[in-house]
Order: C-alpha cells, then structure tokens, then sequence
C-alpha cells in the first residue's frame, strides 16, 4: 500500500523529494511505513505496529466530534478519517477493543478499507474470514461494503457462461486462487476447463481470450480496479462508519504475486529488467515523474495541480494556551500526591480559564479510583447526545454527578489501556489535525501502563502531546497483590522517548510539576536552544507523572523560583550535604518519610549528612548524561557546577 499509493502521490504533488526516495530506508530516507515525524511528505497518523495506525483513525473521529461539539473548529468543513488496512491486521486484539468502544462512543466519520488478498506475512489465511469481518462490523453499528469484482469481471459475467465463471471464482479456495495467480494464464486456462468447461457458452468465454487476457480478467478484482473504487466511494452519502472489504492480489503486478512466500520476496535482476520494459521506463528515468505513461506530462501536471491533494499543507496550527506559572492548592497536614492530584484538578475546574476549557480527561473506568471525580462533577461527561445520571433523578445519594452531554469535558472509556493510550495520542494531535487545541490529561493505574505500552510508544513517536497520570503506583501497593506493584514502569518513563516522567513525593512538587507540564506539552521546536537543550525543554513533549496513595506528612515551605526549577530539572537537595559529607541519601516518591528518618538516624553519627530529593530520574539522568558534552564545549560553564552540584 505504503509504495504502490502514499509515495507515488506524494512524489507528484512534491511533497517528497528523489533524494529521500533513493534514499529509501536509509538514514534520513523516505520511510518503509508512513511516518509524520520522519517522513517530509503529509501524513495525518504514522503507522505503527500493525493495528495502531487503524485504530488512530478511529479515535481521531472522536477527537473531531468532541471539537467541533465544543463550538471550535466549525469555519472548516467536517472531516472522514481512513485508514487502509491489512486483511492479516485485523487479527490485532486492539483493533476489536477499538470497534467497541466505536460503538459506545456513537462512531462516525470513519473508513476503514481493508485490503484482502487473503494472505498474510507467513501464507494464506483462512477461508470465509470476509463473513466473519462482515458479521463484526455490522454487530456493532458499521455499513459493510464488499467489493470483489473488477470492471473487467463484471463485463465478463454479463457474457453467455459468465454465471458459471462467477460461481466457480466464489467457491475456489484461497490456497487454489492464490496459486493459480502465480502460475499465470495457462494455469488458469487448464484449471478452468478442467473444472467448468462445458463445450458450450462457459468454454468460449474462456477460450476467446489469449493467455494474458485471462490472466489479467481473473486478476481483475475490485481492489485494483480504480473505476469499481470509485464508484463505490462515490454512492457514500452519510456519516456511518463503513468496512471497505476490498478484495486484491498480494503483489499485484509482480513475478511473484500470489505466492504465499511473496511478503519478503525481491526481484532478481532480470524480473526486474522485465518490470522496466513492461511499464515502457527507458533506462536512466527511473526517477522521471511521469515516465512511462502515454498522457502529455504537461496535460498530467496541470490536472495534478488542481486535486485537492495538492491545495497546500493540510497540517493545521494552534495557538498556545497561556499557561499559569503556578497552580492554587490548599495542601492539607498530611496528603497523598494522588488526593493532590485532584484537588488541583477540582481549583481548575473551578476556573473560567481558557486553558481549563481546553483540558480534556479521559480514564479506562478507573475515574473515580484514580480522583477524577471532582473534576468530573465540575465539568461534565462528555457524549454528542445528553445523557441523565438516573441515580441523581431518582434521588438516589451519590458522589459524583454521571451527566453526558456534548459540553462535557470528560470521556469515559471502559477498561482498556490501549485504548486509553490510542485516544490520548488523537487529543494529543488534535492541534495539527483539527486546528484546535486540546491538554488532554489521561489517568490509570500506573502498574497497567504495561498493557498499553505499544499504543503510548506509538502515541509518542508521533509527537502527541498529553499528560499521563499514573495512580496509584509502587511498592505501596503491595495490599493489593502482587500483579499490582509497579516496580518497572521508572524504567519505562526513563527509556521512552518523547514522555518526561515525574514521581513527586510532596503535593507542593506536584503542583510545580503540574504547571510546568501545561506548558511543555504545547511546546513546538519554536524556542531557540539554550543550556537546559538536553531535557527537550525547547520542542517539549508529553509528561507521565508517577503518582501514589500513600498519606505523607507534607513540609511548609515557601515555594521560590529556584525550588521550583530545580523541582522541574529532577531533583533538589532537601538536606544540603555539608563539607565534611560522607553519606548522601538519595530517594523518590512516597518513600520520602523512611529517606528523612535514615538521614535523621545515621546523624547521630555521621557528620553533614545530605539528602536528595529526585522528582524525576528521567530529567536527572538525561542532565547528568549530558554534562560532560556540554562541559567539554564550555569547560567553566553551568554543565560542570551541575554535575558538582548533583554528585
């Protein structure tokens, strides 16, 4: 697909270059799959491991609706979100987590069309498996449209015996069908006449047509047939999500089409000698834009110039949001970072801020665990149509307020992280796709951040941008049973590119945090580059705040400048170590209250004990690592006194 349509495309309407193309695969090259961070060329949604690219779309619909349900974006015309999809994709778990939540969420807009050649990486799958798709996606709300036939078999089958030929195609096994297309028109021949041939109407049809001929007619399926494609496109006059089930050859085109080894295969150089005289390519212009073609390059430009593919950059841009310096919190004597989290969430929601209408939370039914709920109660479920909490109607008492409606500022997922992670990369990139921007702040428990961890790489190696609150997490969850301690997810947030990860132990950290990710998450590569360049602080990112439910006793203090930076930066020192130092005791999170109690013990003999509070690992090992390049470019310069400093 990636070859055969996206490039060839972007290649005509100059969006890719011929030095990223022969560069193919290659350091800085055109990418193998479709990427908008590595590729130049204008791609809505990267493609990720197989099955995240598909569901993006679906997600990114929902992203559309609750936008424009908010009165933003209504000067442009409603998108469709398509993907083009794998028939052996579809064996991805979260493609069917995806399609249900779809269907909770009132879908629309959405194509999916998927390319059935009925072969996988490995061979041929299974027989009947179209019936299977058609049944699902019908169940839960989708038009199904199947598309088998070309324009060349329809024709056929209006000719005397063309019934017979039809029923013969629709009974052949996927093995037989397949093997036939790379045998070629002398083995269809045979087995055709073997099997229907009648010495009537079904044997003239099939034997007015030279070996070629019926090779090209039984390849003729609807999924290369440009005329049956757009006419199929062409009758969609609604808004309903719709299965293209479109049936085409694996390696249509190619020596080796149909063969069931052909996913990996290359052309020898003779096949490819072959290609070239087939396709009327003179030797030295295989890079010319149009070679080959029979229509004047002058006639075939001009039409180019005017698709709407080519109007201009179809990657939007947004505003920053003005983001506070510092957020309001009333911090009670003894708190966990998790209650912090939502009593910041609950003084936002309070807000007529700009910034407080844009924020987006989202949570796999673990909304009210995670303290959402004030926040929720504030601002609202949303869903396009209003929904009653029958519980308030019925004066039943509860906590919280389960009002739906398309004001609301909230969207309840059922417990699913991949989902979770999928729809936070569509808020996350809603400024680029829908013009609009959105903070999207995303909650679960931290130790299930494994089961999503695909979907929030691909999230992140699109550039989205959101904020991950992962709650509760640690060793302190040990009541709950072992499944449910996070001892790894550190590791995680140290490794992933594109995620700042945080685990503040005070709610004062939290709230500093907080602010900072606010802003960072809008950050573009807009800022010039400066000392703190190794932590992404110019084109910023997403950030995974390490949160806990443990109560500790919180410190009073005054909350400065340079606190504060150093908060953000990774780590401060909470007990400066003296000059007689020989012990520094390092910690992080809701560990806090053992680290200050060993420090407090090993004073009664040691002398100038210090202590280090690391608020973030990530930061603090990324700064750490790049001190000795930036102290051998600037040898006195800030870098060194930090590595002293932290050391």
């Amino acid at each position: 697909m990636r070859a055969r349509s996206i490039t060839p495309s972007n290649i005509c309407s100059a969006r890719q270059s011929r030095q990223k193309l022969e560069d193919f695969r290659g350091y800085k090259g055109a990418q193998s799959y479709p990427s908008r961070t590595k590729d130049t060329d204008d791609v809505d949604f990267s493609t990720g491991s197989v099955g995240l690219g598909v569901a993006q779309t679906l997600f990114s619909s929902l992203v559309q609706d609750y936008v424009r349900a908010h009165g933003w974006g209504l000067e442009r015309p409603e998108g469709r979100m398509i993907a083009l999809v794998g028939d052996a994709e579809l064996d991805e778990g979260n493609i069917f987590e995806a399609i249900l939540e779809g269907w909770k969420q009132g879908l629309r807009n959405c194509w999916w069309v998927i390319d059935y050649n009925r072969q996988s990486l490995d061979a041929v799958i299974r027989e009947g498996l179209w019936a299977r798709y058609e049944a699902l996606f019908q169940a839960f709300g989708w038009d199904v449209v199947i598309l088998k036939y070309g324009s060349l078999l329809n024709e056929a089958f209006l000719e005397p015996g063309g019934e017979g030929l039809r029923q013969w195609i629709d009974n052949c096994p996927n093995q037989l069908y397949s093997a036939l297309v790379f045998q070629g028109g002398a083995a269809w021949r045979r087995r055709l006449l073997d099997e229907i041939g009648d010495q009537g109407a079904v044997t003239r049809l099939i034997e007015a047509r030279s070996d070629e001929e019926l090779a090209r007619l039984m390849t003729n399926l609807a999924g290369h047939d440009l005329p049956s494609l757009i006419e199929a496109f062409g009758k969609i006059d609604h808004d309903r999500p719709i299965c293209f089930i479109c049936y085409t050859i694996k390696g249509f085109g190619l020596p080796f089409a149909g063969h069931k080894d052909n996913h990996a295969g290359l052309m020898t150089p003779a096949q490819v000698e072959s290609l070239r005289l087939a396709m009327n390519v003179r030797p030295g212009h295989e890079w010319d834009k149009f070679e080959g073609l029979s229509i004047a390059p002058d006639t075939l430009q001009a039409f180019l110039d005017h698709v709407p593919f080519a109007e201009g950059e179809r990657r939007h841009r947004a505003a920053r949001l003005p983001a506070p310096a510092q957020l309001r919190v009333t911090i009670q004597p003894v708190m966990s970072t998790q209650a912090g989290f939502g009593a910041l969430l609950n003084e936002l929601g309070r807000e007529q801020t700009e910034l407080a209408d844009r924020i987006v939370t989202t949570s796999p039914d673990v909304t009210v665990s995670t303290n959402l709920g004030p926040w929720v109660n504030r601002r609202g479920l949303f869903a396009r149509q209003k929904l009653a909490d029958t519980f308030k109607s019925e004066r039943i008492p509860s906590t919280f307020n389960w009002d739906f409606s398309p004001k609301g500022q909230h969207i309840e997922l059922g417990i699913a992280e991949m989902n979770l992670f999928t729809l936070l990369s569509a808020l996350g990139l809603s400024h680029a796709i829908n013009g609009e921007r959105l903070i999207p702040i995303g909650t679960l428990y931290d130790p299930f951040i494994q089961r999503g961890l695909d979907a929030l790489n691909y999230a992140c190696y699109q550039e989205a941008r959101f904020i991950l609150v992962a709650t509760p997490s640690g060793l302190s969850l040990a009541p709950e049973g072992g499944a449910h301690q996070s001892i790894a997810t550190p590791l995680i947030g140290i490794a992933q590119d594109g995620l700042a990860a945080f685990e503040p132990a005070f709610v004062d950290e939290l709230a500093a945090i907080l602010a900072f990710a606010f802003d960072y998450v809008q950050r573009a590569g807009e800022s010039e580059s400066s000392e703190r360049n190794w932590l992404r602080d110019e084109t910023g990112g997403s950030v995974y705040l390490r949160l806990s439910t443990r109560p500790i006793e919180q410190i009073k203090r005054e909350m400065t400048p340079d606190l504060r930076q150093a908060i953000v930066d990774g780590a401060y020192w909470l007990r400066k170590p003296g000059p007689n130092c020989q012990v520094v005791v390092a910690y992080t999170g809701a560990v806090a209250p053992e680290a200050i109690q060993a420090v407090g013990l090993m004073a009664e003999d040691r002398r100038d004990v210090g202590l280090l509070a690391v608020t973030s690992a990530d930061r603090l090992n990324a700064g750490w690592t790049a001190a000795p390049t930036r102290a051998r470019a600037r040898p006195r310069s800030c870098a060194l006194a930090y590595r002293k400093t932290a050391g």
